[in-house]
């Protein structure tokens, strides 16, 4: 446990850190970290209480990412209510699902792929929350579709991540604020777009929908199952110029994810793939 001794200076203080290293802080510094925290912990107890969640929340934590997935860890496992029963680097890696009562995912977990699969599978035994950099509506609604109870960005602050968990352990949906009005056009857009949902509908729309070459050529690389990263290398491109191309592939095609994308390059080259 950190111990605080005094120290030469106004207001100065020493924490203790475990290997005996001391580490200087602004004493005001401390109480407004701790009336933070205080503030934090009020507000959890207050979504808990508006949800009537009772007990332990038990919490899986799936991260590829080891620093990532310890700083997740070690944000919940601060809140009194809150126990991480596991944090793994694989889903399969999971403890089983009934001592699960929330399942934090990552949503890139192997390169660019989303692991969309992942959370379909867990979620009709596990609420999921998604966490992802990406703000893209596309994995939004992807995630949704495949069951996701919520869906926060990485840089989301503690009090939001805690009250994510909370709400979705207690049946609700958690979305980041800012993904909101983008989600939010997104689907305005789709309502507007005539659809045919039959597959010869589909088949006859996509291949007169023009693409550049370089969009061309992303979807015949993403059709033959390589990643992003592959193709920023194959193409002699950065990544984020490859992440661009999909963007407006997919808003030209109307495509929510990778098979959606597939089914495209299928339908619009055919043999020449």
């Amino acid at each position: 446990m950190a111990q605080l001794s005094c120290s030469g200076g106004p207001r100065k203080i020493r924490e203790k850190i475990p290997d005996g290293m001391y580490h200087p802080i602004n004493g005001s510094h401390v109480v407004r970290l701790r009336e933070r925290h205080e503030k934090l912990m009020r507000a959890v107890d207050s979504r808990r209480r508006k949800h009537h969640y009772q007990g332990m929340i038990r919490v899986g934590i799936v991260d590829d990412h080891p620093v990532a997935r310890h700083g997740v860890e070690h944000m919940l496992s601060a809140a009194p209510d809150i126990q991480v029963e596991a944090s793994v680097a694989d889903t399969a890696l999971l403890p089983p699902h009934d001592r699960l009562d929330v399942v934090v995912h990552d949503l890139y977990l192997v390169e660019d792929r989303p692991a969309i699969d992942a959370v379909a599978t867990l979620s009709p035994v596990v609420p999921v929350l998604v966490m992802s950099a990406s703000r893209r509506p596309g994995d939004v609604l992807a995630c949704v579709r495949a069951g996701a109870r919520g869906y926060v960005t990485k840089d989301a602050s503690a009090l939001l991540m805690l009250a994510a968990v909370t709400t979705v352990a207690s049946g609700g949906f958690a979305l980041s604020p800012h993904l909101a009005d983008a989600l939010l056009a997104d689907l305005a857009a789709l309502a507007e777009t005539p659809r045919d949902d039959s597959a010869e509908g589909a088949a006859q729309d996509d291949p007169l929908v023009p693409l550049s070459p370089r969009e061309e050529e992303t979807l015949r690389w993403i059709a033959r199952g390589q990643t992003h990263g592959q193709i920023a290398r194959r193409m002699g491109i950065s990544k984020a110029t490859v992440d661009s191309h999909v963007e407006r592939i997919r808003a030209k095609l109307h495509a929510g994810n990778k098979a959606d994308l597939t089914r495209s390059a299928l339908r619009r080259f055919g043999d020449e793939l």
